[in-house]
């Protein structure tokens, strides 16, 4: 514990807390954060102002062969707030999740909803849940995201979880295809985000994932979700990210830049900083409206708006004459039976809205919420 008298001793992470109005006490939990499990206990990582070290890198493990037929399930794990418009995503991911599961060429294992609101709420029964403390009032700067590595930290901390492999995702995600375990021994799988650019971003990579550490290349175009990742890379990799996450946030530069992605990019640098690389999957999931058809792939990802006027014509950035955004349901759940589509549009959108209409039709209790 820092006192007083040894504040010109303090680390940046206390001199930066201090700063933004906050406690001796918050500084404790906000260290303990950011520590790295080892052998039981938490080493602090230190350098979280100036970036001279995060936590002790592990190496990737050596690529292992899968045995022929032999399955490895994974957990699906999703974080999650006790906000409405997070609640209705989520059961109907939950909902999609359990018609998939035991599908011919699924490995999906157990399911948990990593709930950081810090109280349970009234999805307790419906959906596995497990609840997780928020970060502190005011750290995350109105970016509730940058809860996302704080609460997988405590879950993988706390938790029982029997499977092996771990998928992180998100509650705007729909399986729309049985889903195997992409991953190979200790090459996790993830989806490549086309705006996720670490080569084009060099100079602001560079703050937090140093030239002595390797080629930007080496910094994958991902984020954490989706990513099936062995669960022991992930309880490495965690603290590093949530360390990552702060440190961007507090950078002015980096968090203007990055804006809402920027804890995909921690995510991305921390895996980096672990020699962990990710087999890039395409075919992982699919964003309406612009992929046009499901096909194969695995996941559909409604996080943009399908605006279309009656002749089937995309209006994107422009409300249409027919539309689904879920930003349209911020304080409610969509109704049931949301009206189909007008000819032509692509096949994705229209899967999505049947799916989306399934699921309300057989959640109980959908219109009380």
């Amino acid at each position: 514990m820092i006192g007083r008298k040894n504040m010109g001793q303090a680390s940046p992470l206390f001199l930066v807390l201090l700063a933004l109005g906050f406690s001796f006490a918050t500084y404790n939990l906000i260290t303990m954060i950011i520590h790295h499990r080892a052998t039981g206990s938490w080493r602090a990582a230190d350098g979280f102002g100036g970036g001279s070290s995060l936590d002790p890198i592990i190496q990737m493990p050596e690529n292992v062969k899968r045995p022929e037929n032999a399955k490895l399930p994974f957990h699906v794990a999703l974080t999650a707030t006790d906000a409405p418009y997070s609640k209705w995503q989520c059961r109907i991911m939950y909902y999609w999740y359990k018609k998939t599961k035991d599908m011919p060429g699924s490995e999906m294992g157990g399911f948990t909803r990593v709930l950081h609101s810090g109280s349970p709420d009234n999805l307790m029964n419906e959906i596995p849940t497990f609840v997780v403390d928020p970060l502190p009032a005011g750290l995350d700067r109105g970016y509730i995201v940058l809860n996302r590595p704080w609460a997988f930290v405590q879950w993988l901390e706390k938790a029982t979880i029997e499977e092996e492999y771990i998928l992180m995702a998100e509650p705007d995600h729909i399986f729309v295809n049985p889903l195997p375990n992409l991953a190979h021994g200790g090459h996790p799988a993830g989806f490549p985000f086309f705006y996720i650019k670490p080569t084009q971003n060099e100079k602001i990579i560079r703050k937090f994932y140093p030239e002595e550490k390797g080629p930007v290349t080496d910094v994958d175009p991902i984020g954490n979700s989706p990513v099936i990742i062995k669960k022991s890379l992930i309880e490495k990799i965690a603290p590093t990210w949530m360390n990552v996450s702060l440190r961007m946030k507090d950078d002015p530069e980096t968090d203007k830049a990055f804006g809402w992605v920027l804890e995909m990019y921690a995510y991305a640098v921390a895996s980096a900083l672990h020699g962990v690389q990710h087999i890039l999957r395409k075919d992982f999931m699919l964003q309406p409206p612009w992929d046009l058809e499901v096909g194969k792939r695995f996941i559909i990802h409604y996080t943009y708006g399908c605006d279309y006027s009656l002749k089937g014509e995309l209006t994107y950035g422009k409300i249409g004459e027919w539309r689904f955004d879920k930003r349209s349901y911020l304080r409610g759940p969509p109704p049931k039976n949301l009206s189909l589509p007008p000819p032509k549009v692509p096949e994705s959108v229209v899967r999505l809205v049947k799916m989306v209409n399934e699921a309300t039709a057989n959640i109980p209790g959908w219109d009380t919420e």
